[in-house]
């Protein structure tokens, strides 16, 4: 459900592209050292954009360093890393091991089976470091379970779980800080959700999979209410964001709320537009 919450490349600044990729790169390095290849696999841009607010706004003493990893051998890159990356990194193994025993429980999954096992003993250690967040964890993916059980149509419904999730990882810290974090982590997961179901509604309802969005890809109107819905999303997400103190990669992190997270949603409608146009080709021959 993960990789919607992205830069807008042409419209950052080389610098600040730069640095971006540091913070990403140092998330990268943190998964690997403190998890293994496995952890490394886990890496995504929607956790690289919690590092890079909370770093701005607890403006954490960030270490910059030099390395060289498997995708770059021959050259040294930057890499920016600090405690948040480290709280940024165990959640990303959280969410992961419950994602793993989703696919083992729902579809009986091997690979769901096996990467469960091998974060297990990992996982127990950031439970007991992290008791709060990891229990909205485990409470939210059980309602979101029962809801697509349920086969529940209630768009709004459904990604409040997952809104309710990311609105607990955003809280490292309990302070003057707390409601905003809540409201842009709340905002942000349920614009992931819905983002996610609109970009599988094809592929769902050819598999007759379960996707919220079913009955409105039915209406005439259900592009304009996509893209309305997810609109609403980040207007609170970004209002909340707007009343912290934040200064430092102000630039970056504006980019990626204003600018960033439609990339995605641009890209599936211009992929639906052409499949569209594909088979009305087709059905003209």
């Amino acid at each position: 459900m993960f990789g919607y919450v992205n830069i807008n490349k042409p419209e950052l600044k080389m610098k600040d592209f730069y640095k971006y990729k540091a913070y990403y790169c140092g998330l990268c390095k943190t998964l690997k050292d403190r998890y293994g290849p496995l952890g490394q696999m886990t890496l995504s841009y929607d956790m690289t954009f919690l590092i890079l607010l909370l770093t701005s706004l607890y403006e954490s003493e960030t270490i910059r360093e030099q390395n060289r990893c498997v995708i770059h051998p021959v050259k040294k890159h930057d890499t920016l890393v600090n405690e948040i990356t480290e709280y940024v990194a165990d959640m990303n193994i959280a969410l992961t091991y419950y994602h793993f025993l989703d696919d083992w429980n729902d579809d009986k999954s091997v690979p769901g089976l096996a990467g469960a096992k091998a974060l297990q003993n990992a996982y127990k250690k950031i439970e007991k470091q992290y008791p709060r967040q990891c229990q909205v964890i485990k409470e939210s993916l059980k309602r979101l379970q029962e809801c697509e059980q349920k086969k529940e149509t209630n768009i709004d419904f459904v990604s409040r779980c997952f809104g309710e999730l990311m609105s607990e990882l955003f809280l490292y810290r309990l302070d003057m800080w707390e409601e905003n974090l809540r409201k842009i982590g709340f905002f942000l997961g349920k614009f992931i959700y819905i983002l996610d179901a609109y970009d599988d509604i094809v592929k769902d309802i050819k598999k007759d999979s379960y996707n919220p969005l079913i009955a409105l890809f039915k209406e005439p109107t259900y592009e304009t209410d996509s893209r309305n819905m997810l609109t609403m999303m980040m207007a609170e997400c970004t209002k909340e964001f707007e009343k912290l103190p934040c200064l430092m990669d102000i630039d970056i992190l504006r980019n990626i709320l204003y600018e960033g997270v439609w990339t995605k949603f641009d890209a599936i409608t211009m992929r639906e537009a052409k499949r569209k146009e594909q088979k009305n080709d087709s059905k003209s021959i």
